[in-house]
């Protein structure tokens, strides 16, 4: 079976096929833009329009496109953060047999996905991997595309950079034949040797017509189905241009569980209630659900600000607005390698001198 289609971004994708068919397609490249619109599935499509052995790329029914489609092309090495393996020191089978089952899964679920937890990551052993495939010459074609998704989280991991820093060997002598993508939601959190060797592509938020084709594709209706009985324009408000957020929905109620802590923490006059909710965020490791948990402590300051000016107490919005400028200010600090306790340290005692 073959994922679901791209849905959006039909602009950027006529730019980059222009690029590729004037063979000025940068050898790495970055897609950047808001968690849940498409990136991964736009560097699958490039990957696509990359090794199509048709006449007219991304054909769709050659079998390069196939293999593609259905992620089994040999040539498409695709990567993304994943539970540290038991083995602490993994070796190359491990690894792509990890890979393998969770794509198998994947694809069984017709390329719909939640976002990683916090834990996951991208460890040496999976660049090493990388890197060793990308010696080796196409299998099937005449190249190779190599797609790193959330690739910041090549970061936190490990201690000392070591996994970004193996990928960076490989971006400073890309082979020829291969095209590197790398997909960011916290591009701050990418080493800066990383970021200057790679061209970065800013990818929109996806218009409300194509959510709502997304939405009502019978797939996606069966697995949104299970989990909410929402109507069509409410899923499209919720995923507000990102329709991949639809489908971490479970996850956010957890977010917004720890944003409602956060904000009890601030409001109470015990210290110890401030280091303890700190504390509870975790450390490096645990960054991707602390961003979650700020994208929900800006929903609920939000709230609390709308609440205010329908009670007329300007006294009370304007504080809940102040709070949500210092959560705001957090979120650009938590997309760089910044220690989620510590931040949620700063955040706490900001929003403790302005929430009453």
């Amino acid at each position: 079976m073959p994922i679901i289609d791209l849905y959006g971004h039909e602009l950027l994708r006529q730019r980059l096929s222009e690029s590729v068919d004037a063979g000025t397609l940068p050898s790495s490249l970055l897609f950047q833009g808001q968690r849940g619109i498409g990136k991964q599935r736009l560097a699958i499509w490039l990957a696509e329009r990359l090794l199509c052995a048709g006449e007219n790329p991304a054909c769709g029914k050659c079998t390069a496109c196939r293999y593609v489609r259905e992620l089994t092309h040999p040539d498409l090495h695709w990567v993304y953060p994943r539970p540290r393996l038991k083995d602490p020191d993994p070796d190359i089978d491990q690894v792509r047999e990890d890979y393998a089952e969770a794509t198998a899964e994947r694809v069984e679920n017709s390329g719909l996905y939640a976002a990683p937890s916090g834990s996951e990551g991208i460890f040496v052993a999976t660049v090493r991997s990388l890197v060793l495939r990308a010696a080796m010459s196409p299998a099937m074609g005449r190249r190779k595309v190599i797609i790193v998704g959330d690739a910041e989280r090549m970061v936190p991991q490990e201690g000392a950079d070591m996994a970004a820093n193996a990928f960076l060997k490989l971006l400073e002598e890309p082979p020829a034949d291969t095209t590197i993508i790398l997909t960011s939601s916290e591009p701050g959190a990418l080493l800066p040797t990383i970021k200057s060797r790679v061209a970065t592509v800013r990818v929109p938020l996806v218009p409300d017509s194509a959510v709502r084709a997304f939405v009502e594709n019978p797939v996606v209706r069966k697995a949104l189905d299970s989990d909410s009985r929402a109507s069509t324009n409410e899923r499209i408000r919720l995923a507000a241009g990102a329709p991949g957020r639809l489908l971490t929905r479970r996850d956010s109620a957890k977010a917004t569980i720890g944003a409602r802590k956060i904000i009890d923490a601030a409001t109470s006059p015990r210290r110890a209630v401030h280091y303890s909710a700190a504390l509870a965020q975790g450390s490096a490791g645990a960054r991707g659900a602390f961003t979650d948990t700020l994208e929900a402590l800006v929903d609920l300051l939000g709230e609390r600000t709308r609440e205010a000016l329908l009670r007329k107490d300007d006294i009370a919005a304007a504080a809940a607005s102040k709070a949500v400028d210092a959560v705001l200010r957090a979120q650009t600090q938590a997309s760089g390698n910044v220690n989620p306790q510590a931040i949620a340290a700063k955040l706490i005692r900001e929003l403790s001198s302005t929430l009453k």
